[in-house]
């Protein structure tokens, strides 16, 4: 099982560089040593804690640190000013800025304590031998993690670079994309311990550079960041980004235009780039002393079933007590349900009434479901809306329905996802080879546009980035693509009709799933228009008295059926390799590909349905109900007064409700099942309440007057700000 990293708590790096950055100077200050005063020191050896016992030896080891008054203007620039957007006042913001400085500052001296006491004899002379603070905190860490601080810094730094460069791209090549469509779940998102490395003599070394145009930090000498450097970008728009990136940092006094001017164009030699390597060793400093504390805890509880097996019966026992008296507190818990918010109970449904509905079929369950919504477009929304303002009293339901019927066989869709070429970032790539999905014959030779290549590709424990969540990624474009020469798409999408839309959905799950998972009810074929839906001559229940006037809601079901993926276990369904997952993810591929109810997108597994009366339209309810009650997999085409409402069933809770999971703990290693994933949320919140623990003992240990001073007259101009 991959390990997952343990974020510091301590504050990490005080700068990321990021777009808070604006044209204009945030600080009046303008004094070069104004903004290198020290405004609090921070040695914890000064605590009655190193004049006895252990650590007496180690007095040594400690140095005092200084927090000078550009490390706060720099923090409240990337991080601060948000808390003064939101009405806290600049002193109150510069304080708890100055505070969380200090806080880290402890907590770096004291994890450096207790790395040094279990370092190497050779690594201990290094450290002793240090000239500087990063040769120390070098010393105490390994080359991946001293590669990985670079790697941070580094990338930091492209990106800040990259922001400005984008503007100065677009500006010369007249186009940018604004568009802005939902993305999956980890688009883009990098592992936590990953660094480029290439190997030099046997050695492991940092595959990656900063790019800024000038001297040595050309594109052909910056690694892999090559491979992600802007479409466009030249020699002359990478320096005017880069100058534009150290304006900033100059009118921010962040560095010195007049004592570093010979040294703006070599970044790495900028004081301001070499403290912030300092801090991103520190994070790493922090982040090992509390892995310490995750191997040992981890161990423990993979030792430890009888522990986990003891978490699971305490949480299931309180659902059980809970859920069993209310529903409501359920649904709550359904809409919040997560890899790491867990359901383990539910309740019983024999009370709803389904029979609302439809008298013949069993009662409603609790389910989730996607809504792949294809909608009426404006001409026939606005006919629909005249059917609307006609329609006076129940006799006119059969005449809107007919009407409306006539609308929806008219609907035609299109692939959705034209941001993901011409929006704000272009996340398309042509795709190679015949391991994905072209649709039909007619189709092969130009459907070849796929999406979020870095995380099909490069992604899983050994690659760069982490894995999109339920998503298949092999569903081409539908349609033809032009790229134009200023970097923008003309697209033509193929428009589909209902039953056009059935078809691409049988084809791309089966092409997943494997052929012939996909079985429609009642004879209906994609291939061919369900007409004698279009036939309903009246919409009521048959029968005499006075539910003559009820709808019949089981009319408006267009198509149904099911994906056969096998005898479904709920323990699984996160687990890549199950058919059930596998399906899941064709589907929410199409929804993202074509759904233009986009408040579906991302959700873990879609929306929650209650087995009561629910907000949704009717003709929509019943479709799902009914479809939930076919199980994981069934799958419904109906009408609605927003348009065709394609809905999958992707879980069911028991209808006669009871414990969800039957868990078995020797799948704890196997990553996607339940018993992996609760292991790991375990794990999370043992190892949160442990660091938390540590975290809170150490500073109440050594956050004190004297360990810490404070010079507030050197600071006092920004608590003044804004008065």
């Amino acid at each position: 099982m991959k390990k997952k990293t343990f974020a510091a708590i301590a504050l990490t790096s005080c700068i990321a560089f990021g777009a808070t950055f604006t044209g204009c100077s945030l600080i009046s200050t303008n004094n070069r040593l104004d903004m290198e005063q020290v405004i609090a020191t921070v040695d914890i050896s000064k605590s009655e804690k190193f004049d006895t016992g252990e650590l007496k030896d180690y007095k040594s080891v400690v140095s005092s640190s200084e927090i000078i008054k550009r490390e706060l203007i720099s923090y409240f620039l990337n991080v601060g000013y948000s808390y003064v957007q939101n009405g806290s006042s600049y002193e109150e913001t510069f304080n708890m800025l100055l505070n969380a400085l200090i806080d880290n500052s402890v907590l770096v001296q004291y994890s450096t304590v207790e790395l040094y006491k279990k370092a190497t004899d050779e690594n201990k002379a290094k450290f002793n031998n240090a000239k500087d603070e990063a040769e120390k905190y070098e010393a105490l860490l390994d080359e991946d993690e001293i590669n990985l601080a670079t790697y941070k810094l580094y990338s930091s730094v492209n990106s800040a670079i990259d922001n400005f460069e984008k503007s100065v791209i677009e500006e010369e090549d007249g186009f940018k994309g604004t568009g802005t469509r939902s993305t999956p779940v980890n688009v883009n998102t990098e592992q936590d311990d990953y660094y480029p490395a290439k190997t030099e003599n046997n050695e492991k070394v940092l595959d990656y550079g900063i790019y800024t145009g000038y001297g040595k930090y050309i594109l052909d000498n910056s690694g892999t960041y090559k491979d992600d450097a802007l479409d466009g970008t030249t020699m002359a728009t990478r320096v005017k980004a880069y100058n534009s990136f150290l304006n900033n940092l100059r009118r921010n006094n962040l560095v010195d235009g007049k004592t570093e001017a010979e040294n703006l164009t070599d970044i790495l030699a900028l004081e301001y780039i070499k403290i912030e390597y300092v801090s991103q060793l520190e994070s790493r400093i922090i982040n090992k002393y509390y892995d310490m504390y995750e191997d040992e805890q981890e161990e423990k509880l993979l030792l430890n079933n009888d522990y986990i097996n003891s978490v699971y019966e305490e949480l299931l026992s309180a659902q059980t007590e809970n859920y069993g008296k209310s529903t409501s507190a359920f649904e709550s818990a359904m809409s919040s349900m997560s890899s790491t918010s867990f359901i383990l109970y539910s309740p019983d449904t024999s009370d709803s009434d389904w029979t609302e509905f439809d008298e013949n079929l069993n009662f409603a369950q609790f389910g989730f479901i996607y809504n792949i919504l294809l909608p009426f477009n404006s001409r026939q929304s606005v006919q629909l809306n005249t059917l609307k303002s006609i329609q006076t009293d129940d006799s006119d339901d059969d005449y809107y329905y007919t009407q409306r019927n006539n609308l929806l066989r008219d609907i035609k869709t299109e692939d959705q996802r034209s941001a993901w070429f011409n929006g704000e970032t272009d996340y398309s790539f042509e795709a190679e080879g015949n391991d994905f999905y072209k649709g039909n014959d007619t189709q092969q030779s130009y459907r070849n546009y796929l999406f979020f290549e870095d995380n099909l590709n490069n992604s899983g424990d050994d690659g760069r980035y982490k894995k999109l969540q339920a998503y298949e990624g092999k569903y081409s474009y539908n349609g033809k693509v032009f790229k134009n020469e200023d970097e923008s798409y003309t697209l033509v999408p193929n428009k589909l009709n209902i039953d056009q839309m059935l078809a691409e959905f049988e084809s791309y799950v089966n092409y997943v799933v494997g052929d012939g998972s996909v079985k429609f009810a009642n004879n209906y074929t994609p291939s061919k228009e369900n007409k004698d839906y279009y036939k309903t001559d009246t919409f009521k229940k048959s029968g005499n008295g006075e539910d003559n006037d009820d709808i019949d809601y089981s009319k408006f079901i267009y198509a149904e059926g099911k994906v056969d993926f096998g005898e479904f276990d709920n323990r699984n369904i996160m687990l890549p390799d199950s058919p059930q997952y596998k399906a899941m993810s064709a589907v929410n591929e199409l929804q993202f590909a074509y759904t233009t109810d986009t408040s579906v997108l991302s959700n873990y597994i879609g929306y929650s349905l209650s087995a009561y009366d629910t907000s949704y339209i009717k003709e929509f309810e019943y479709a799902a109900k009914k479809a939930v009650a076919g199980g994981v997999g069934t799958f419904a085409v109906c009408a609605g007064d927003y348009g065709w409402h394609l809905i999958y069933v992707t879980n069911v809770f028991k209808a006669e409700g009871g414990a969800v999971y039957v868990p078995d703990w020797k799948n704890i290693e196997v990553e996607g099942t339940f018993e992996n994933l609760f292991f790991e949320w375990i794990k999370g919140n043992d190892l949160s309440d442990v660091s938390t623990t540590i975290r809170t003992k150490i500073l109440n240990d050594y956050n004190k007057d004297t360990t810490v001073t404070k010079y507030q007259s050197r600071y006092q101009d920004l608590l003044d700000l804004g008065k």
